[in-house]
């Protein structure tokens, strides 16, 4: 899990404040036992730096998951045929 600690101590303001939401939200996920997958940590990293706006975020993780469904679904429908065989 990361803090974003060398954001938090960052000059521009924006980016602590960025850097602050990402590391509330994070700790907020690990209460429930939750970890934060690396590709999340690396959205959240270019959310801070500004390269991405949060309803682009949205967008890629939305399609993150969905692919990883996707192929999830993918692979049960081979192994349901498997099973029948």
């Amino acid at each position: 899990m990361t803090n974003f600690e060398e954001y938090l101590q960052h000059p521009d303001p924006e980016k602590r404040e960025r850097a602050a939401n990402w590391s509330m939200a994070i700790g907020l996920q690990a209460v429930d036992g939750l970890k934060a997958s690396n590709y999340l940590v690396e959205i959240a990293r270019r959310q801070i730096e500004g390269e991405i706006t949060m309803d682009e975020v949205q967008e890629l993780i939305s399609a993150y998951y969905q692919a990883k469904r996707k192929q999830k679904n993918d692979a049960d429908k081979v192994i349901g045929t498997d099973e029948k065989l």
